[in-house]
């Protein structure tokens, strides 16, 4: 598996610090064993676990600024913990409402020694971070103006939305809602995946 992973960051032009390989691997394989009792995920095959979870989930990571990331309906910890390995200066916080999916963050957080990573059980609407993070990752969450709504109520001005989406996408952008607006689109090109995989970038204003 690690051998896969290391084809598919040099496939994305990432480069994983020191560890971050063998880091990735030990948390599929943490996914792959609390699956079996809480249900994280429908993909259990190792072959198919790299591209369409950690591969799916670093391609924009080229494309993503910020100081501090939050990802939001974080579930298995998809972005945001593949992230958080290969950015380890980059504090990340995951935000989840569901009890047993936020106990599988905490504990893959502390056994892969993730110091950067912080869980906020909490639903997405009502979390009241401070200080807020200046920058916010979904993968396959909600349609566009949802996504918006639902950060709004902590998300700066000046922040931005990094949003995963599929080529159907498109059509959400004319129901952003006010003071939001689409800076930049980027489509990814995931080693593995025969799917078409778009990450659209949002700002408040």
């Amino acid at each position: 598996m690690q051998q896969a992973i290391a084809r598919g960051l040099a496939a994305l032009g990432l480069e994983a610090p020191e560890g971050a390989v063998e880091r990735l691997a030990r948390y599929l394989e943490l996914i792959r064993r609390w699956n079996e009792v809480y249900n994280l995920t429908a993909i259990t095959d190792p072959a198919e676990m790299v591209p369409k979870h950690l591969l799916d989930s670093l391609a924009p990571l080229p494309h993503i600024e910020a100081a501090r990331l939050a990802d939001i309906g974080a579930g298995a910890g998809l972005p945001g913990i593949p992230i958080a390995i290969l950015r380890p200066g980059l504090p990340v916080t995951l935000v989840e409402s569901s009890g047993k999916k936020a106990r599988f963050l905490r504990t893959a957080a502390r056994e892969l020694g993730l110091a950067n990573v912080a869980v906020a059980e909490s639903r997405i609407e009502r979390w009241a971070p401070a200080p807020p993070p200046d920058a916010v990752v979904a993968r396959a969450l909600a349609p566009l103006p949802e996504l918006c709504a639902l950060v709004q109520g902590w998300l700066p001005a000046g922040g931005r939305l990094y949003a995963l989406k599929g080529p159907k996408a498109e059509a959400e952008l004319a129901g952003l809602p006010e003071g939001f607006a689409c800076t930049a689109r980027h489509r990814l090109a995931v080693p593995g995946l025969d799917a078409e995989r778009w990450l659209f970038v949002l700002a408040r204003g």
